[in-house]
């Protein structure tokens, strides 16, 4: 699926990355708790959160991901999107929420990650 089809699925608004729209995503990850992400995700994953901080940043440095998709209409500030920018992010923003989102996103086909043998907690 590529960001262009995120978008149209999710009704995602492009808030930084207009240029990269036809990067691939091969799978999404939802979660608001950073240390989870860093456990679970690979380099090609939308990260799908709420989380309105720096760390959603920095996490995203570390693993190399290429979209960030805010949900619950959320916007982040202008150091946080400054960041982004800086890291050739594509950020998106819907007013959908998480559950929703993951929802449309599973539908279009889009699929989670493989929890590599962690626990069922």
């Amino acid at each position: 699926m590529t960001v262009a089809d995120m978008i149209q699925v999710t009704h995602a608004k492009v808030l930084l990355g207009a240029d990269q729209l036809d990067r691939q995503i091969s799978s999404a990850f939802c979660s608001d708790l950073m240390s989870d992400v860093l456990a679970f995700v690979t380099e090609d994953t939308v990260l799908i959160t709420g989380l309105m901080n720096p760390h959603v940043i920095r996490t995203s440095e570390m693993l190399d991901l290429k979209c960030i998709l805010f949900v619950r209409g959320k916007t982040p500030q202008a150091d946080i999107l400054e960041a982004a920018e800086e890291m050739g992010l594509v950020v998106l923003s819907t007013t959908e929420s998480a559950f929703t989102t993951c929802g449309q996103l599973y539908a279009a086909g889009l699929r989670g990650i493989t929890m590599r043998g962690q626990g069922g907690n």
